[in-house]
């Protein structure tokens, strides 16, 4: 009975439902967001193949959007507006000295129904610079991020999920994020967009990653000029090649709304 409840939980959180909320989008012939899924910090406390064994049970042709280093208004705005006009919701994983810099741009990034993760204070490889430190980037970035969006600084974040800049985290920070109930996302694709490229470029590049993965947790900058140029041909390509977009959100469970 145990086994086949837990399957039936696995099945269930690979299922494609409608997206909450479609009845408002303005347009009808958009990507959309295929469905929500529910990420138990407990279950999935580290997700994407580039830097754990396991990641999040997608099916085929479905994709996760991250966006990392935000908010930075130049960009920020155009990535926002690029998702509204296809009806698509990402995470974003947001530096915390940005955050405080941005508040009204960080609320603007969960009012429009976005998930907002935490990516440290400020971007420093965690690796390298012991645990104190490494553990006082992390809830000061928290506390930035959850001062902007409620007003009142924590290190406890209202939403568990973290990435490690560069990806560099250390068996002591893992176990100590795990023991906090935070889930830690590498990705397991990305656009290479920290690299100088054209948005040609750099789409031609990420779809045939995408391609050859066949779905995944994709890993983007919302702080990249060309990124911001090249996302709303990356929309209409997902669109135009049958790939649905799965928004995650913070929950006891993997489960879909």
């Amino acid at each position: 009975m145990i086994v086949l409840r837990a399957a039936l939980i696995a099945l269930a959180a690979i299922i494609p439902v409608a997206a909450a909320g479609a009845a408002d989008c303005p347009r009808g012939d958009v990507l959309g967001t295929a469905r929500v899924m529910t990420v138990d910090p407990a279950t999935y406390p580290r997700v994407g193949l580039k830097s754990f064994p396991q990641t999040l049970p997608l099916a085929d042709k479905e994709v996760v959007l991250t966006f990392d280093d935000g908010p930075y208004p130049p960009t920020t705005t155009k990535v926002l507006a690029a998702l509204a006009d296809e009806c698509v919701r990402a995470t974003f994983f947001l530096i915390g000295r940005n955050a405080e810099a941005n508040p009204a741009l960080v609320r603007r990034i969960a009012a429009a129904g976005h998930t907002v993760g935490h990516h440290t204070w400020s971007h420093r490889l965690l690796d390298r610079i012991g645990q104190p430190s490494a553990n006082e980037e992390i809830d000061r970035g928290i506390a930035a991020d959850e001062r902007a969006l409620h007003g009142a600084a924590t290190s406890t974040p209202s939403t568990p999920f973290f990435r490690f800049p560069g990806f560099a985290s250390t068996p002591a920070l893992l176990a100590s994020l795990q023991s906090r109930g935070i889930a830690v996302f590498g990705a397991d694709l990305w656009a290479s967009d920290w690299n100088p490229m054209t948005p040609e470029q750099q789409l031609a590049l990420l779809t045939s990653r995408l391609e050859q993965a066949g779905k995944g947790i994709i890993l983007l900058h919302d702080t990249k000029a060309q990124t911001a140029k090249m996302l709303p041909a990356l929309l209409r390509y997902l669109h135009r090649n049958g790939y649905r977009v799965v928004h995650l959100v913070p929950g006891r469970a993997i489960k879909s709304s």
